[in-house]
């Protein structure tokens, strides 16, 4: 998001190559806005893990056609999808990305509890065997073989008994135009069991937001989707990766 709100020189844009990120997925909107802003550069996207370097990337000739995708392993990296029956999922079936092979880390410097948590014994259906990197990350896989991302397990919002990707609820509010970013938050509530808080930055210039974006979502998301609050930030929290900090602002809405 930051590189296309940058002023960039005509010199910077012209000597710009390549492009890629390792954090989260792109949106359909953001890779439309780096196409833009950089014509002549390839857009790499990639999926990486603290724990194993880099899992996938998208070939740069697939990203029109297929811009939300992480595409597939990459070399030495082996990508599983694992359903809740621990099992290789079907073709777009939802499941936990496992990372097996030689980029494996040993684990976390002296934190044996979260090492044995994220480090577990590879599926039976790995190629590599060993230990694997569980990710806690819920992918699927298309019929071509490419590697979307739904959302993380832990951030997965249970609202009215629908099982909610805060991702499906950003991309449509994203996709509006009126807003920079947006990350949909599960609050604890009696009635609904968690409830959709929306917290957002206003794209600037973008005249009655407030009031238009309510409207907007009211039409394109279903009703169990819909936000119960919408709240307004001149700026997000970022974590050290240059992330918005969905955890702190979670924890700012619930407090």
């Amino acid at each position: 998001v930051q590189l296309v709100e940058i002023e960039w020189s005509d010199e910077a844009i012209a000597s710009m190559r390549r492009l890629t990120n390792s954090g989260g997925a792109l949106s359909r909107e953001l890779v439309r806005d780096l196409r833009s802003r950089f014509p002549d550069a390839r857009l790499f996207p990639m999926y990486g893990l603290t724990e194993a370097f880099r899992s996938t990337y998208l070939d740069p000739d697939l990203v029109d056609t297929h811009p939300t995708s992480m595409g597939t392993a990459i070399p030495l990296a082996e990508v599983l999808v694992i359903n809740d029956a621990g099992k290789i999922a079907d073709v777009g079936e939802e499941g936990e990305l496992v990372h097996c092979g030689p980029l494996v880390a040993q684990g976390y410097w002296q934190d044996e509890e979260r090492t044995a948590r994220r480090f577990k014994p590879a599926p039976v259906d790995s190629g590599y065997g060993g230990t694997a990197v569980w990710s806690g990350d819920r992918v699927r896989r298309d019929e071509d073989g490419l590697l979307y991302f739904v959302g993380r397990r832990d951030t997965m919002i249970k609202s009215q008994g629908n099982r909610i990707s805060p991702q499906e609820i950003e991309d449509v509010v994203i996709g509006s135009g009126m807003t920079a970013e947006a990350i949909a938050i599960g609050v604890p509530d009696e009635r609904l069991g968690q409830a959709v808080h929306l917290v957002v930055r206003a794209e600037a210039g973008t005249a009655n937001v407030r009031d238009e974006l309510p409207k907007y979502l009211a039409k394109e998301l279903p009703n169990f989707m819909q936000p119960q609050v919408i709240h307004w930030r001149e700026q997000m929290p970022l974590n050290p990766n240059g992330k918005v900090d969905r955890a702190q602002l979670s924890k700012e809405i619930i407090a």
